[in-house]
């Protein structure tokens, strides 16, 4: 069964549906979340996207990213990513809004609404390999330098969110979820 987006305006008010594939190849604007994890250390969780995803695949990038289903909310899919992505639930908080367009590969085009939630966990990640082909743990002033020096690493929209919202709302966003 082929996975269907939320289309939405640019106030974030459904105006249809979309199959995932065609969404993409069109760019149109649709709904999507972006989770970041942190440790009680104010580590931040970074996966590495599976080589064999359908974009971006080898690239580290947040903790978990994805789409909600129709009729489901935008936080209940948040937690289910989270859970199906890298094997773990813990309580999430919405903090931002983001909208952007990116060309990530082979034509494809991520134009999302983007809700960013926040959480804490401070145990071992269990990734699903068709997801993830592996995590870890960095602290900010690290993934920062990394995010600079090796862009390349990582995906796009990890990198648009990062220059997009600045140093000092990620360090506000790591706050909101380490205490």
């Amino acid at each position: 069964m082929n996975e269907m987006l939320i289309l939405v305006d640019d106030q974030d008010q459904a105006i249809g549906v979309g199959e995932k594939m065609q969404v993409h190849r069109q760019g149109l604007l649709h709904r999507a979340f972006s989770v970041f994890v942190f440790d009680t250390q104010g580590r931040w969780l970074l996966q590495r996207r599976a080589d064999g995803k359908y974009h971006s695949g080898g690239l580290w990038s947040n903790s978990c990213c994805g789409h909600p289903r129709e009729g489901e909310a935008t936080d209940a899919a948040a937690r289910r990513r989270l859970r199906e992505e890298m094997g773990f639930e813990c309580e999430l908080r919405h903090v931002a809004r983001i909208t952007y367009r990116l060309d990530v590969s082979d034509g494809l085009v991520e134009h999302e609404y983007d809700h960013v939630f926040v959480g804490r966990y401070d145990g071992r990640p269990q990734p699903d390999p068709a997801e993830a082909s592996d995590w870890a743990w960095k602290p900010l002033p690290e993934l920062w330098d990394a995010l600079a020096g090796q862009p390349q690493e990582f995906s796009r929209w990890l990198r648009h969110i990062a220059e997009q919202t600045g140093r000092a709302e990620f360090e506000r966003w790591q706050s909101l979820a380490t205490r």
